[in-house]
């Protein structure tokens, strides 16, 4: 049986990015799914942020089990775990006989969504590259489950909130940012990235941005080869830039700007990003002011 973690928030976020590095070539073989035109009236998540998007798209009361690591909205803290990053626990499977699984098409390891096909279980993948595939992964659940009514207004809502803030910050003078996902081994995103579509919005230019994977590992020398004003990490307490410390040249830490951001929010792909954005900004405006000072 797979048990349930500790909530453990800056490592969340380091998984789940670490599985578009284990997963970066199943995307395009996941997306087939069986068509199954049954009614969904129970629903299982191979991923945490899943699991927050068939809340966000009005079918929760559906949901009966979910990943290791899901904690959000609270109720789902209290389904049992199925599966972990890379397993699932087939006797809870069997158990809970679940009509749509919901795999992670960036994530979720392709042998895993084929097994459970092989098994007769109807699996979907669901795309959560981009902001806008939050918005359109809402509408698709919505879809499979009925709720595309509210589905659609959700998705509506957090497009509308982009599309505000993207308003908001379009005039702010542009800096050089400098992403961490995880300091040892050293892990970054690319621009097509959504945390890298959030430095954008917020008027920041990502240093990685033209890299061809979406979670890149880069080494010391390229980041001080760059030189970025700001240094910003997604992470729920502990020091995570304490080895910058010892290039006081860096640019960011002459300027003071070393930010961190709500790892859970930032970290998953849902609704709560324009939480993450907000924040963000309001970071990269502290760096504006620091860097005038």
């Amino acid at each position: 049986m797979i048990r349930r973690s500790p909530r453990a928030t800056a490592a969340t976020a380091t998984l789940l990015l670490a599985g578009l590095l284990q997963c970066a070539g199943c995307g395009e073989q996941a997306t087939e799914s069986a068509t199954e035109d049954a009614p969904v009236d129970s629903i299982v998540t191979l991923a945490p942020h899943l699991a927050e998007l068939v809340f966000a798209a009005g079918a929760g009361d559906r949901l009966t089990g979910v990943s290791a690591w899901s904690d959000y909205p609270p109720a789902v803290a209290e389904l049992p775990i199925i599966s972990d990053a890379f397993t699932v626990d087939q006797e809870q499977l069997a158990v809970l006989q679940p009509s749509l699984i919901l795999a992670w098409q960036s994530g979720t390891p392709q042998h895993v969504v084929d097994e459970l096909r092989a098994s007769g279980h109807r699996v979907e993948a669901i795309v959560t590259r981009s902001l806008d595939d939050v918005a359109r992964a809402i509408e698709k659940i919505g879809e499979l489950t009925g709720n595309a009514s509210d589905a659609r207004s959700t998705a509506a809502g957090f497009r509308d909130e982009l599309e505000r803030l993207s308003r908001q910050y379009a005039e702010r003078p542009e800096l050089t940012v400098f992403y961490q996902v995880s300091a040892q081994p050293l892990y970054t995103v690319n621009g097509e990235h959504y945390i890298g579509e959030i430095l954008s919005l917020c008027g920041g230019r990502n240093v990685f941005a033209e890299l061809g994977e979406l979670a890149p590992a880069v080494t010391v020398e390229s980041v001080l080869d760059r030189d970025p004003e700001v240094l910003l990490a997604g992470a729920a307490g502990g020091a995570p830039f304490d080895e910058w410390q010892r290039w006081p040249s860096l640019a960011a830490l002459r300027y003071g700007n070393l930010f961190t951001v709500s790892a859970d929010e930032i970290g998953r792909p849902g609704t709560r990003l324009v939480t993450a954005i907000a924040e963000v900004c309001e970071r990269l405006e502290d760096a504006r002011r620091n860097i005038a000072d």
